[in-house]
C-alpha cells in the first residue's frame, strides 16, 4: 500500500514525528518557505503551513511546539 502524500514532494504523512526531530528539514521547509507535508507557502517555525499545523494529532502537535516556542528538535 502507497503512503498518503498530499503533494508529490512533501513527506510521507507517517513520517512527520520523525522529520519534525531533525533540524535539517525543518530549516530547509522554512528556508524555502514551503510546508513539510503540503508544499504551501507561508510556514510557520516548525516548517508547517496554518492548515496542516491545526490538524496535527496531540504526539506530533508536542513536536511542533517545540519548534514553535524556540526549542527546536
Amino acid at each position: 500500500m502507497n503512503e498518503r502524500r498530499l503533494n508529490g514532494e512533501g513527506i510521507i504523512r507517517s513520517d512527520l514525528p520523525w522529520v519534525l526531530t531533525q533540524r535539517r528539514f525543518v530549516l530547509r521547509a522554512r528556508k524555502n518557505d514551503r510546508c513539510l507535508l503540503c508544499c504551501a507557502p507561508e510556514v510557520n517555525e516548525a516548517g508547517l503551513c496554518d492548515n496542516c499545523y491545526c490538524q496535527l494529532p496531540a504526539d506530533e502537535l508536542a513536536l511542533a511546539e517545540k519548534w514553535m516556542s524556540g526549542v527546536g528538535p
